[in-house]
């Protein structure tokens, strides 16, 4: 055996003296974006309550509160609609939008390390992250095809409404809408698409170009943490609100305006569809992602709330400005949907869409038939990129922050390098979904990345806080922070935590029948196991006790 010297065992000691020296150094290195009057001298605080309030909004205020809650409205019976909207937004939106924010701000920690709190359930938080890390990649090809559009916009007139593509030539797709020739084959001439997925085809570079501009924005705004983008949010999370009005107001003076309003929520709303469920499960999934739920960024922003801080009323504030928002861009989007009809000689119906439909067809289409025409499009694409832009800022939050608790040593006072890795391998990432067939990618991340998952993260969420964690020891944590309150007060809340919402959310993502089939399977396994093994043991107890009483037998015999 090999024997070592005093010499050398001192001199382990020493390096490892050094070692644990230098990592208490890298450990106890502020962190350059805390300030001596933050709360947290860990983790930081927002420098201000309306920089926090501007990011929840424009987190939650996003794509789908323009280009698909108007479509739902419509199809939905109109003005009907926003009944069980409404329902849904007392039963599932508000109250898991006001335990995640609660649980963030008390636990002061990122979506993954507040789960310390019910260790079983971590993996809703690395569920999350993953969600976010998905989102951001796609999310951003979208600001990117917004960027390229809003470039193609500084030319008069705009390039699909040129003359020698005759306006009144129409195409028909899948879902039977009239669209203009030209700003049809404009958007696949942008996105160069293939014939399938299988097709990849090359890069489309121009989109490639917009992207890396794009990141490049998230990553700017962001290279400080809360501390930049929180500076930032006062312009993207009120300059949509402000084209929005000016889209509005424009539009209820063209004429046909009043045809649009009337076929979005006016007196042509059909009461009869309130008694179709699935007019009920659109309900309650728009609330869920129009509230940004389960993604892991309402934690993430809350965390950083001083401990004290109402959230009770920032989640009230938040949600009732998110679903306020929708019904008003409604507004704003038909009236001058309602005008292209009125120049197409076409019924409403036939020129509304939702999705990239309505964001990249539909609406730039409606926007060239007015004067100035591109001054208008110039403004609705600098929307969609600022309505882009504030849901991205809590994406990229949300996995910066789940860095940096995961390694606090390490990455604690190294937000901006963190922040700039992200945005770069996230970037890479995106490039597939910039090619031939990104459009497809974009459309399978989209489908399945943000669909049902989210649904039972959230059942997981309430469940696990309710339940497994205690809904009476969580209340006292959120009265820690916002002060006692009466039994009346938490009735309703608790009626939803513990009971209705997940109920909704159970009948939503029919968890409750895959709950079911899964136990009956567990069980049969289980009891034929059992059973097997509890034969085997009594017919090998019952064969030794009958061997060894015949041997007895024999020997008292003989």
């Amino acid at each position: 055996m090999r024997k070592y010297g005093l010499n050398n065992i001192t001199g382990v000691l020493s390096k490892n003296s050094v070692a644990a020296e230098q990592d208490n150094i890298e450990s106890n290195r502020p962190d350059p974006n805390v300030r001596q009057e933050d709360e947290n001298t860990e983790r930081g605080n927002w420098s201000s309550k309306r920089e926090y309030m501007l990011s929840m909004i424009g987190y939650a205020v996003g794509l789908g509160n323009v280009w698909r809650f108007p479509y739902l409205a419509y199809k939905h019976g109109g003005g009907a609609f926003l009944i069980p909207y409404t329902i849904m937004l007392a039963v599932a939106g508000l109250p898991l939008f006001f335990m995640e924010s609660s649980f963030g701000q008390f636990c002061s920690q990122g979506p993954i390390n507040v789960w310390k709190a019910v260790p079983i359930l971590q993996g809703v938080g690395i569920t999350m992250m993953l969600v976010s890390i998905f989102v951001a990649i796609y999310y951003n090809v979208i600001i990117a095809y917004s960027i390229y559009y809003l470039f193609a916009s500084f030319q008069y007139p705009l390039p699909w409404s040129v003359k020698d593509c005759s306006s009144t030539v129409f195409i028909k797709i899948q879902n039977n809408t009239a669209l203009n020739h030209c700003l049809h084959l404009m958007f696949e001439v942008a996105l160069q698409r293939t014939s399938s997925m299988n097709e990849t085809g090359p890069v489309v570079w121009h989109l490639a170009l917009c992207l890396l501009l794009a990141w490049i924005l998230v990553g700017g705004a962001l290279f400080k943490g809360i501390k930049s983008s929180g500076k930032v949010v006062y312009f993207t999370a009120t300059f949509p609100y402000i084209v929005l009005f000016i889209l509005l107001v424009r539009g209820a003076t063209l004429e046909g305006a009043k045809d649009g309003i009337e076929f979005y929520i006016g007196s042509k709303s059909n009461l009869t569809k309130l008694a179709d469920a699935e007019v009920w499960k659109d309900a309650a999934t728009q609330i869920f992602f129009s509230l940004s739920v389960a993604w892991g960024g309402l934690m993430a922003l809350s965390s950083y709330n001083k401990f004290y801080n109402n959230c009770y009323q920032d989640s009230i504030i938040v949600c009732v400005t998110n679903c306020g928002t929708s019904v008003f861009a409604g507004f704003a989007i038909f009236s001058i949907l309602g005008h292209m009809a009125h120049v197409y000689q076409r019924p409403v119906s036939e020129v509304a869409d939702a999705g990239f439909a309505l964001a990249f067809i539909a609406y730039p289409d409606a926007l060239s038939k007015l004067p100035i025409s591109p001054l208008w499009s110039i403004l609705f694409f600098l929307m969609l990129i600022t309505l882009g832009l504030d849901s991205q800022f809590a994406g990229i939050e949300v996995i910066a922050t789940c860095l940096q608790d995961a390694y606090p040593k390490v990455l604690k006072s190294k937000r901006g390098i963190v922040t700039t890795a992200v945005c770069i391998v996230l970037f890479l990432l995106g490039l597939p979904c910039v090619t031939g067939a990104g459009i497809y990618w974009v459309n399978l991340i989209d489908t399945f990345c943000a669909g049902w998952i989210l649904l039972v993260a959230g059942l997981l969420e309430v469940l696990g806080l309710s339940i497994l964690y205690g809904g009476n020891r969580f209340i006292k944590d959120i009265e820690m922070m916002i002060g006692t309150k009466s039994a009346l007060f938490w009735l309703w809340w608790r009626a939803c935590w513990f009971f209705i919402t997940p109920v909704v959310l159970s009948v939503c993502t029919q968890f409750l029948s895959y709950l079911s089939i899964y136990l009956s399977i567990y069980l049969s396994i289980y009891l034929s196991i059992y059973l097997s093994i509890y034969l085997s043991i009594y017919l090998s107890i019952y064969l030794s006790y009958s061997f060894s009483l015949s041997r007895s037998l024999s020997l008292y015999i003989f």
